[in-house]
C-alpha cells in the first residue's frame, strides 16, 4: 500500500497538493450548518416570536452548505481530470512496454494487453484523482462532526465514536479475504481473454467456460463477504442511532440536554454514516486497486 501512494505522489504529487487543500475545507466547513440548526431549533422552542434572528441564522446555514458544495464540485472536476491524466499515461506506457517485448520475442498476449488498457486502467487512474483527497475529506469531516457532537454533549460524543471504531474493524479485517479473491478473479479473466485470441476457438471452448465459471464462483464469494459486512456495519449504525435518540431524549427530560443538541445529535450520525460508508468504499477501492497495480506493474516492467 505504501508502495503504491509513493508511486501516485511521485507521478502527481504537485496537483495532489491542490486537491489536499479542498479536502481540509470541505472538512472544516462540515459541522457549521449543524451548528447553525441547533441554533434555530432553540430559537425556535424558546417561543421569543422574532423571526428576524431565525432568518438570518436561516441564510448563514444555506451560504455555508452552498459554499461546502462549491468546493466540493472544484474539488471533484480536479480530481476527476487528474485521475483520466493517469488513465492516459497507463495506457500510453502499456502500449510502449507491448512494442518492447514484442522486439525482444517476449510479447504480452492481446487478451491481457487488451483487459489492462481497458478496464485495469480505468480503475487505477479513477482510483488515483481521489487518492489523497477522498480519505482526507472523509476523515476531516468524521473529526469535525463528531467534535461538533462531542464539544455539545460528551456523553453523545462517546456514542458516535464507539459506533464508527467497530466498523473500521469489521472492513479491515473481511477485507483482506476480498482482496485475495479480487485478485483471483483479475488473473482468471486475463487467462479466458488470452484464450480469446487462440486460432481455433473449438479447442479452448471448455477451458474457456471453466474461466467463466471460476470467475462467477469468485465474484459470488465477493458478494457474499461485501453484503454480509454490509448487513453488519448498518446494524451498528442502527444501533448508535437508537441509543443517541434514547440517551439524549433522557438527559433532555434531566434537564442536561437542550432539544437542538439532540436533533443535532441525530442528525450528526446521519452525516456520520455517509463519510464512514465512502471511507469503506475508498479502503475497498484501495485494496482492489493495489492488487490490480501489482499486477500492471508485471506487463510494464521491462523482460
Amino acid at each position: 500500500m505504501l508502495h503504491l501512494y509513493s508511486v501516485i505522489w511521485r507521478f502527481t504529487g504537485r496537483r495532489q497538493i491542490l486537491l489536499i487543500l479542498l479536502s481540509f475545507a470541505i472538512a472544516a466547513l462540515a459541522a457549521a450548518p449543524l451548528k447553525f440548526q441547533q441554533k434555530i431549533i432553540n430559537m425556535l422552542s424558546g417561543g421569543s416570536g422574532d423571526l428576524g434572528p431565525v432568518l438570518v441564522l436561516g441564510a448563514g446555514m444555506f451560504g455555508v452548505i452552498l459554499l461546502s458544495l462549491a468546493l466540493k464540485w472544484v474539488l471533484g472536476y480536479s480530481s476527476g481530470l487528474l485521475g483520466e491524466d493517469v488513465v492516459r499515461t497507463i495506457r500510453q506506457r502499456l502500449v510502449a512496454s507491448a512494442r518492447t517485448r514484442e522486439d525482444s520475442n517476449l510479447p504480452i498476449s492481446a487478451g491481457t494487453l487488451s483487459t489492462a488498457i481497458s478496464a485495469e486502467a480505468e480503475e487505477i487512474g479513477g482510483f488515483v484523482g481521489s487518492a489523497f483527497s477522498e480519505p482526507i475529506m472523509q476523515i476531516g469531516t468524521l473529526i469535525s462532526v463528531i467534535g461538533f457532537v462531542t464539544a455539545t454533549q460528551p456523553r453523545l460524543g462517546i456514542v458516535a465514536l464507539a459506533m464508527i471504531i467497530p466498523q473500521i474493524i469489521i472492513v479491515v479485517v473481511t477485507q483482506r479475504q476480498v482482496n485475495r479473491l479480487v485478485g483471483e478473479r483479475v488473473r482468471r479473466l486475463r487467462a479466458a481473454t488470452n484464450k480469446l485470441t487462440a486460432e481455433d476457438l473449438h479447442a479452448v471452448e471448455q477451458e474457456m467456460l471453466a474461466d467463466f465459471d471460476s470467475i462467477y464462483g469468485t465474484r459470488k464469494s465477493i458478494y457474499k463477504w461485501k453484503l454480509s459486512t454490509k448487513f453488519l456495519l448498518s446494524a451498528i449504525g442502527g444501533a448508535g442511532t437508537v441509543t443517541v435518540l434514547l440517551l439524549g431524549g433522557w438527559l433532555v427530560l434531566e434537564g442536561r440536554s437542550d432539544v437542538g443538541t439532540l436533533v443535532a445529535a441525530l442528525t450528526a450520525l446521519g452525516r456520520l454514516q455517509g463519510p464512514t460508508n465512502v471511507l469503506i468504499a475508498f479502503f475497498r477501492m484501495l485494496s482492489a486497486n493495489r492488487v490490480k497495480f501489482d499486477l500492471l506493474q508485471t506487463l510494464m516492467r521491462p523482460q
